[in-house]
């Protein structure tokens, strides 16, 4: 908080725009939210409800049950980590950007995040399906040694990285498959032409063929 309020005071446009990753109105509203939180006043949402995109419509969360949003733990430039059922104020600060003085949020969050996710997480199943932002604030190695990791990758059918509406939708798809079936259903995930191939802990969920 302290770093975001001096980021507020003393940045240039340029580097608000940087940081907060939106220009023009989409920057004054990241302001007004951000000063909002500095202050400890921003409006709160629980997480399933303030996150939105590709991702979530697809995930669904309204239609899940409270104890199974509270399975799904999601990092944050602001809050480190949230459950689905934790309140959220509206904030942009992605986990690539620097923030001074504390440096690359990911790097920062890391040993902190690392540590809460092996306490939580010890000796549970845990369905990785982070985008590569999100998994450089966690040690994966370290939280692997304390749980059973699958780590989910979406790839086109020449086994690139997946992007795109339907790299996005695909992922909520999993993440709700997951939340509702445990970790047998995933074996047998299908979705408009994208299957899986689970090997050794790593599941591969691969698209159709254009």
């Amino acid at each position: 908080m302290g770093a975001l309020s001096k980021l507020l005071d003393t940045a240039s446009v340029s580097a608000l725009e940087k940081t907060l990753g939106v220009r023009g109105p989409l920057l004054e509203r990241a302001l007004a939210s951000t000063g909002a939180v500095v202050r400890g006043v921003g409006q709160v949402l629980p997480a399933w409800q303030r996150y939105t995109g590709v991702v979530w419509a697809h995930l669904d969360a309204s239609t899940l049950s409270e104890p199974q949003r509270g399975r799904l733990l999601v990092p944050s430039g602001l809050y480190g980590l949230t459950s689905g059922n934790d309140l959220v104020a509206d904030y942009r600060l992605k986990m690539s950007v620097s923030l001074a003085p504390l440096g690359r949020l990911a790097s920062f969050w890391r040993p902190h995040l690392t540590l809460a996710l092996t306490e939580r997480v010890r000796g549970a199943v845990v369905v990785d399906l982070l985008p590569r932002e999100h998994s450089a604030a966690i040690d994966e190695v370290e939280l692997g040694g304390v749980c059973e990791m699958h780590r989910v990758t979406f790839v086109d059918h020449d086994g690139e990285r997946a992007v795109g509406h339907d790299a996005k939708a695909v992922k909520g798809e999993v993440a709700r498959m997951v939340t509702l079936n445990g970790l047998e259903g995933l074996a047998k995930f299908r979705w408009n032409g994208w299957k899986a191939h689970h090997h050794r802990g790593v599941v591969r969920i691969v698209a159709p063929r254009a």
